[in-house]
């Protein structure tokens, strides 16, 4: 009888790196079957599921769905190989050795030592490793490193003028119905408000978050503008500001940020 052939898939975004690897895998390992090829993570996941390969070799940078997530997803159901170019912090988290990875560009002693690995692993029929916890960190990794720079100025319509607001110069946003009220300082220091259209939740998801808490489901604040903030009833705050006479209120959901009172 004989033995099946040992599968995989390859999933890359750049179809000449996916054509370099087929081409390296069948001089290091002329038995095994590349019976899928994926452009993403989303593809990975649905060949994965249509053919079921034994490895699944995948690029960790991918649009959309990444290599990482898309191994969260196919999880201990086949053996995992990670494509990457050097990231310093990715190395060492597959250096703990729960997973193989290959640094771009694939070089074939390194290949063959991988190869090695799996046809061991293959032969021994070894359970596969629980990585969910290392898979968890490096999508972290991936998420923290492709976030996108926070926002620096932000346009609003000010009479018949737009003005562009530095971020840095805001003190505070309140949703206003429709509209959320930017509040800055303006010409000399002196306060200025604007209405712009855009929603505070969405404007949230790009302030710096090291600068910018949400303090009520309504109003942002730069923690920069606070002057001190006062004890109110029920679990409550009040902020005070800095050159304003404006207090913002701080609800039981987000008096975390100033437990230190």
């Amino acid at each position: 009888m004989t033995a099946r052939r040992p599968t995989a898939l390859i999933a890359d975004d750049e179809p000449l790196l996916r054509k370099s690897l087929t081409r390296l895998l069948t001089q290091a390992w002329p038995e095994l079957d590349v019976v899928a090829q994926a452009r993403n993570g989303r593809e990975a996941v649905e060949q994965f599921e249509a053919q079921r390969p034994d490895i699944c070799f995948l690029d960790v940078h991918m649009p959309g769905l990444s290599g990482v997530e898309a191994a969260r997803r196919i999880g201990r159901r086949a053996h995992l190989v990670f494509v990457t170019a050097y990231d310093k912090y990715a190395v060492q988290a597959f250096e703990q050795g729960v997973l193989d990875y290959l640094v771009k560009p694939v070089e074939p002693a390194r290949l063959a030592e991988t190869v090695s690995r799996l046809q061991e692993r293959l032969r021994a029929a070894q359970p596969l490793p629980d990585a969910a916890a290392l898979l968890e960190q490096l999508a972290a990794h991936l998420h923290k490193n492709t976030a996108p720079a926070p926002l620096r100025w932000i346009r609003a319509s000010i009479g018949q003028a737009l003005r562009l607001i530095p971020v840095d110069e805001i003190d505070f946003l309140r949703s206003d119905e429709k509209y959320t009220l930017i509040a800055w300082r303006g010409d000399m220091g002196r306060p200025g408000e604007a209405l712009i259209r855009t929603p505070l939740k969405e404007l949230v998801a790009q302030l710096d978050a090291a600068h910018f808490v949400q303090v009520h489901r309504s109003v942002v604040v730069n923690l920069q503008a606070i002057s001190h903030v006062t004890r109110g009833v029920n679990e409550t705050a009040h902020i005070h500001l800095k050159g304003r006479n404006e207090v913002l209120p701080v609800s039981r959901s987000y008096l975390h940020h100033f437990r230190q009172m």
